[in-house]
């Protein structure tokens, strides 16, 4: 099940988080670090009715944030419809235990059936340059590669802009 997460489930998600960091470290992928994500996102995006959780047998294994807000790091991107009218997904993750599952793609099924069902164009997110997996992913599901922002306080290497227009 998906659904809106609560502000209890944060430190859940936190340690989901942190586990999905780890995995990713040890394969050299170094997206999230002490900075990123961090509890205040969290609780900004709860706050903002944004968060949701994945669920097995009432425990939270996974997360993604569908927003509404235009992160002032995409401006310069040459998205593929006019800003306004899009969802931005952040800070997917599913617990390393869970991966692999088929519960990436649900909760993308969600956020973009989210999406449509609210009358939105399109979803954007960014990935790090440095996750092809993450790459594949995102580009089987449709979304197509438009440029690069850069988050300092994660990495020095760039992260690639993604749209899909529903």
């Amino acid at each position: 099940m998906i659904r809106p997460a609560k502000i209890s489930e944060i430190p859940d998600i936190l340690a989901i988080t942190k586990a999905c960091a780890e995995k990713m470290k040890n394969n050299g992928i170094f997206q999230w670090n002490e900075h990123y994500p961090s509890k205040e996102a969290f609780i900004h995006d709860a706050e903002r009715n944004e968060l949701y959780v994945k669920t097995l047998e009432g425990k939270p294994i996974g997360a993604i944030v569908i927003s509404t807000h235009m992160d002032e790091e995409y401006i310069p991107i040459h998205w593929l419809t006019s800003n306004g009218n899009s969802t931005y997904i952040h800070r997917v993750c599913v617990h390393p235990d869970y991966q692999g599952k088929g519960f990436a793609q649900e909760m993308m099924d969600f956020a973009e059936d989210f999406t449509k069902k609210n009358g939105f164009n399109s979803v954007r997110l960014d990935t790090f340059s440095q996750n092809k997996r993450n790459q594949q992913f995102y580009e089987q599901r449709g979304y197509q590669k438009l440029g690069d922002i850069f988050f300092p306080k994660q990495s020095t290497h760039p992260f690639h802009c993604y749209e899909l227009v529903l």
